[in-house]
């Protein structure tokens, strides 16, 4: 054993090669501190040994390295810049030191190369990886860009125009494509990798593979001309701008890093990379990534153990009420491998439904994504009924009739006699009360809410709607159900709206209210899509949403929370209502939807719709972009906060997911609490404060001014 640290070894194999194994005592092997401390003593014990002709890398787990600690980088960016950048420095030194070891080095990558993983193998001079394995540098994905070499050596390796493009999407890829792209040597079956890579590597000591030419040219400068270079790096930075647009700062930092390295070498390429990383880290872009990626593993980590408590196992699904609802549920059912019967009481919606589910599969076939085979499986899982008797048999039964709380109460008592005992039954409601619905049952404790958002194929999010009654058994199988169709579950309790229509409906007031005040709601939209970075302004999502069914659902918020909720006096919205303007669906609302010469769907505001609000509204004036953000964002989050405070949702790290997944808050803001936080307590109470006036909406929780008192945080 040349060394053996915590989460890696080094052993000295008969042939005089050396293994450098990364076995850490977790699941998976990732770069915390411990094991860079580790690498870097291998390392040096490596470089030590005069009896080492070559050296191999490799995981003893399923996985060569996920990637860096996230866990231990919020603490470390929250430390002054300088000694951000001196932290990163001393880190991608190791992986310099590495790369200058005396001797040929092969990486040998199974499963997952990301991020740091794949900065590991890039240090490497040659690259064997196995057919199940994925290498790529995901770090856009947290607001960052590579920090251990990857901008330096993966130009150099496959080209900057390439290499940007792994980059700045964050993709990773399969063997076959990486080895297309000059990205690794070889690819070989899973048994064949150990031994493919000490081959290779004894090719390479034995002057057949020239390594030392290979590595040469990662230190060295890129090889491009100044025509190519310009080229290379204008389509980059168009690329990037069309792509990310201003919001996301990493991208274009990662060009401006690799063009502005491409005449330096390795040393001084790195130095950059070193800048731009800790100026990324420093940016409310990256803590809000951040938090979404640890706040998406706290939600994952909740569903699966919940996912394996289930005592009830869900092998058969039924969806009440066809319809494009009925059918994107029972589409996305049957596409996961859960046969599922559709059931409604007139044909024609049944036969909207199976069309729904066929016209998803259609535009995938159009894409290349879905083969005919998967097309015919799918249908063939969706089994249509007008009939009880075609559920008698299912596990668990999703109700998706029209939102009438009575309509819901007589379908669902009347399912419950058509089923076994221990059905599940859930009823997708946007609004009305699990608690009411449950009223009609003879037993609520297998009965809770499951809310799809529309579209159901593209919509992440799943709301898990418990009841007073619902029993920790029915929860259970339905997290694991929602995890089983390929969604993620949030688990809320019953109140008006839940959590996602809760904190919708007053930032919809808000709209409302400011509209009635003189704003124009194209101005408006706009501010919320291109500053904000909603990718709807209100306006447009009320038209997708539909005005009666936003209509219909401001009316039972406001029955349901009527000291904040009551309806607004001459609402914009009931106003296009009443006129039958109800949005996309009848191609009129707030805009008026056509095509143009190519076919393609455009939009335009109504004179219509302004001439409907003109008499009930104050002389039109223009408001600022922030008077605009605040008067739509304080009234969502104060009652996310309420939310949170009523134990409606049962953190804050929740809550964000559910805005990300449901409503398509901006990633970069990381969600509504990372939003206030990142504001800053004391300040939102402050905004929040001057517009109070304003009503119910504008005033904040005594719960909130004494958290900003005490300078506590929601994510401590």
């Amino acid at each position: 054993m040349i060394y053996e640290g915590q989460n890696l070894t080094v052993s000295l194999l008969d042939n005089g090669f050396a293994e450098l194994v990364f076995d850490a005592k977790g699941s998976v092997n990732k770069f915390d501190r411990q094991t860079i401390s580790d690498l870097d003593e291998a390392t040096q014990a490596i470089a030590a040994n005069s009896d080492v002709k070559g050296v191999v890398v490799r995981s003893a787990k399923p996985a060569f390295i996920v990637g860096a600690d996230i866990t231990e980088f919020t603490d470390m960016f929250a430390q002054p810049e300088e000694e951000v950048l001196a932290w990163v420095s001393k880190t991608s030194k190791v992986f310099d030191r590495f790369e200058d070891l005396p001797v040929p080095t092969v990486a040998a990558v199974n499963g997952f190369a990301l991020g740091g993983g794949c900065e590991m193998a890039l240090a490497c001079d040659l690259r064997v990886v196995d057919t199940t394995a994925s290498i790529g540098l995901p770090e856009v994905k947290l607001g960052l860009m590579p920090g251990f070499g990857g901008t330096v050596r993966l130009p150099r390796l496959i080209g900057s125009d390439n290499a940007l493009e792994w980059m700045t999407t964050g993709k990773d890829r399969k063997g076959q494509q990486a080895l297309n792209e000059g990205a690794v040597d070889a690819v070989v079956a899973p048994e064949k990798l150990t031994e493919a890579a000490l081959s290779m590597v004894a090719d390479a000591a034995a002057g057949k593979i020239d390594w030392q030419a290979r590595r040469a040219s990662k230190k060295a400068p890129l090889k491009l001309n100044s025509n190519e270079a310009m080229m290379s790096f204008s389509t980059a930075q168009a690329f990037v701008a069309a792509k990310a647009g201003k919001h996301y700062p990493a991208p274009h930092m990662m060009v401006e890093t690799v063009k502005n390295a491409s005449s330096l070498d390795r040393d001084g390429a790195l130095a950059l990379e070193n800048q731009g990383f800790v100026k990324l880290a420093k940016t409310d872009a990256a803590k809000a990534q951040i938090g979404i990626f640890m706040a998406d593993q706290l939600v994952k980590g909740k569903g699966k153990k919940l996912a394996k408590s289930a005592t009830k196992a869900v092998k058969m699904n039924a969806v009440l009420g066809a319809g494009i609802m009925g059918g994107g549920i029972a589409y996305q059912s049957a596409v996961k491998g859960l046969p599922v019967v559709m059931k409604d009481i007139n044909q024609p919606a049944l036969d909207l439904g199976l069309s729904e589910a066929a016209k998803i599969l259609n535009k995938g076939m159009q894409l290349g994504k879905v083969t005919p085979e998967k097309m015919a499986k799918t249908l063939n899982a969706i089994t249509p009924s007008l009939e009880y008797s075609a559920i008698k048999d299912v596990d668990l039964v999703i109700e998706a009739v029209v939102e009438n709380p009575k309509v819901k109460s007589i379908v669902l008592k009347e399912t419950e006699q058509h089923v076994d005992d221990d059905t599940i039954l859930c009823s997708n409601t946007s609004t009305i009360s699990i608690n009411q619905l449950a009223e009609s049952l003879e037993k609520p404790e297998r009965f809770c809410g499951m809310h799809f958002f529309n579209p159901v194929h593209r919509m992440p999010l799943v709301e898990i709607i418990r009841g007073e009654k619902t029993s920790d058994d029915t929860i259970a199988a339905v997290v694991a159900t929602t995890l089983q169709m390929g969604k993620t579950p949030i688990v809320v309790n019953d109140c008006p709206g839940f959590l996602v229509n809760r904190v919708l409906f007053p930032y919809f007031a808000g709209f409302s209210k400011l509209v009635l005040d003189g704003a124009d709601f194209v101005a408006v939209d706009k501010v919320m899509e291109k500053q904000f970075g909603w990718p709807m302004g209100p306006a447009y999502l009320l038209d997708v949403v539909g005005m009666d069914t936003a209509d219909h659902a401001a009316s039972v918020m406001a029955d349901g929370i009527p000291e904040r909720m009551a309806k607004v006096e001459n609402d914009p919205v009931t106003l296009l209502f009443k006129e039958e303007r109800l949005g996309q669906k009848n191609a009129k609302g707030f805009y008026n939807f056509s095509k143009d010469k190519r076919g393609k769907p455009k939009k335009d505001a109504a004179p219509e719709a302004y001439e409907l609000i003109k008499p009930h509204q104050a002389e039109a004036s223009e408001f600022s972009s922030e008077e605009i953000i605040a008067r739509l964002m304080i009234p969502m989050a104060n009652e996310a906060i309420r939310c949170l405070e009523e134990g409606i949702v049962a953190s804050a790290a929740e809550a964000d997911m559910a805005l990300i997944y449901g409503l398509g808050f901006p990633p970069f803001r990381g969600g509504i609490f990372r939003y206030i936080e990142t504001m800053g307590l004391a300040n939102f109470v402050e905004l929040a404060d001057k517009y109070a006036h304003l009503g119910p909406i504008y005033q904040i929780t005594d719960g909130v001014r004494q958290m900003a008192a005490e300078g506590k945080s929601y994510f401590a």
